[in-house]
Order: structure tokens, then sequence, then C-alpha cells
């Protein structure tokens, strides 16, 4: 795999990031509207593919072989000091899982709650460090 896949996923990233910084913005307003609370879970799935896939295109990059699952990838990045919080991490995962059932209310406010608490610092954390790893920061 070429060094510059990650670096294109990257771009992809960043656009995930962006969006997921706009719905964040707007998680008070989500309480009551159903759309916008479905869309800020979205959003999220997205960045949380984003991410995983991107630091394992990373990670790839690095030398480091056996990547098939997020999972393994965040262990992994973990392990080697890529991400800072591996328990956080694998609470996204497990809560992205979950994602498929916000049509339970209390489920979705839990969740979008958070996303905007614990998940998009996640997000925001790898997302620095990556595109610092490019030359971009």
């Amino acid at each position: 795999m070429s060094e510059n896949r990650w670096q294109q996923r990257l771009e992809n990233l960043s656009k995930a990031y962006e969006a997921l910084s706009r719905a964040v913005e707007r998680v008070e307003g989500a309480r009551e509207d159903e759309l916008l609370r479905a869309g800020i879970i979205q959003t999220y799935e997205f960045a949380l593919e984003l991410s995983w896939k991107t630091l394992r295109d990373y990670l790839l990059s690095q030398g480091f072989t056996d990547l098939d699952s997020p999972k393994k990838v965040l262990r992994i990045a973990f392990a080697e000091g890529y991400v800072k919080n591996g328990d956080g991490w694998m609470e996204a995962l497990d809560d992205r899982n979950l994602s498929v059932h916000t049509y339970k209310k209390e489920l979705a406010d839990r969740l979008i709650a958070d996303i905007a608490n614990k998940y998009y610092g996640l997000v925001k954390e790898l997302y620095g460090r990556l595109k610092q790893e490019a030359g971009r920061e």
C-alpha cells in the first residue's frame, strides 16, 4: 500500500471532522429534533469510520501488518502511542455498532451526549496527530 493512501484518506477525514465539528455545535438543539439527532449520529458514524481507516492506512505505511479490524487497528495504535485513550476508542466503536438503534430516543440522546462529550475529542485528537504526521500543521 502506498504511503500516499493514508494522506489521501486524510483529506476525506478532514471533511468528516469538519462536519462533525459543526454537528457537535448543534447538539443542544437536537433534543427534540429527530432529523437533527439522526444527522449528528450519522456524521459521527462517518467520522469514526474514516478515523480508524485513515489510522489503519497510516499504520500500514509505518510497516505494521495484520490490521484487519477496527479494534485491532486501535489496539495497536494505543500500544504504540498513536492514540491516548484506548478504552475510549473501544467504547466509541461499540456505540457505533449500537447507532443503528437510534430510533430509540433514550439511546439516541445518550449517544449524542457521548459524541459531544467524549468521542468528538477522540476524533479531534487523532485528526490533529495525523495532520501533524502529514506535515499539514
